[in-house]
């Protein structure tokens, strides 16, 4: 359990045991919050604490779970007490890539279960203790929930819905003064890369010869585009700071960009024509 510090805000983190979840959650110690990084695995909470101060404590929290959220919760909440809980983060999330015309429809109600499903259930587990201090929920969204990226429509579809969700929610909670935001990274270096990489060559090989067929050159393509996007990813960090001034802030942004890539599509989705677009994404990736 956290060190007892009375007045310190207090914030839970989904998803924290690498990328951004980890370095939001050190980001947020550093600033003197009590931090509650939610992990599956025992092990990863242990390496995080050994990079934090005493003001950090870890929970095992699987976000498609209920029963896993419902003794989160209740952990949380014995700790916070009625001072309750500043906000939540939803960071938890993976990446499935697919081919839409052999898509394994059961891997894109995986990728929708933890990204939407999850984020939802994990906000309603910790709504309680948020509401008690007044606190904040914050959604961690990406690029592609403004620009779906060939063979990422399942991601892609996972953080459209993580907008809509947060837009919804920010105005039902606008009349008790809570605050929701979504943070838009770009290209973060991360290990969801290594994983959706390693993912992507997994759906290759399983694509049937009709799909290897059509589609092996553009997959190729798409592959490369994504390492190479990997490479320039800017540090996690800069995502934790976001994070803090969504949570802190008196009047925090609604939307927070991070990284130039993802302020820059932002501006070219909303001045060029969908078929301009088209164009410029088939470029970039190289078909």
């Amino acid at each position: 359990m956290a060190i007892q510090a009375p007045g310190a805000p207090s914030a839970v983190i989904t998803g924290a045991s690498t990328g951004i979840g980890r370095a939001t959650a050190l980001h947020l110690d550093e600033r003197g919050f009590r931090v509650f990084a939610g992990v599956r695995r025992q092990q990863d909470g242990e390496a995080l604490r050994e990079s934090a101060s005493e003001r950090l404590s870890y929970v095992i929290l699987d976000v498609e779970s209920a029963a896993s959220l419902e003794v989160a919760a209740k952990t949380v909440e014995s700790a916070v007490g009625e001072a309750g809980l500043q906000g939540i983060v939803n960071n938890a999330g993976i990446s499935v890539p697919a081919v839409f015309e052999f898509m394994d429809l059961d891997e894109l109600r995986r990728q929708l279960e933890v990204n939407v499903v999850g984020a939802v259930a994990a906000t309603k587990a910790f709504l309680p203790a948020i509401r008690r201090a007044k606190g904040r929920i914050v959604n961690i969204g990406s690029m592609g929930g403004y620009n779906a990226g060939p063979f990422m429509s399942p991601y892609a579809a996972s953080k459209f819905a993580l907008e809509a969700l947060t837009d919804s929610l920010r105005r039902e909670l606008r009349p008790w003064g809570m605050q929701v935001s979504i943070v838009e990274p770009g290209s973060i270096a991360t290990p969801i890369w290594d994983k959706g990489l390693g993912y992507a060559a997994e759906l290759k090989e399983r694509l049937p010869e009709r799909g290897r067929e059509l589609y092996g050159d553009a997959f190729d393509a798409m592959e490369n585009y994504a390492r190479s996007a990997s490479k320039r990813g800017i540090a996690p960090e800069a995502v934790a700071r976001a994070v803090h001034h969504a949570l802190t802030a008196s009047r925090p942004r609604t939307r927070y960009r991070v990284g130039l890539d993802a302020r820059l599509m932002r501006v070219l989705t909303r001045i060029l024509p969908d078929r301009t677009m088209d164009a410029i994404v088939s470029r970039l990736i190289g078909f």
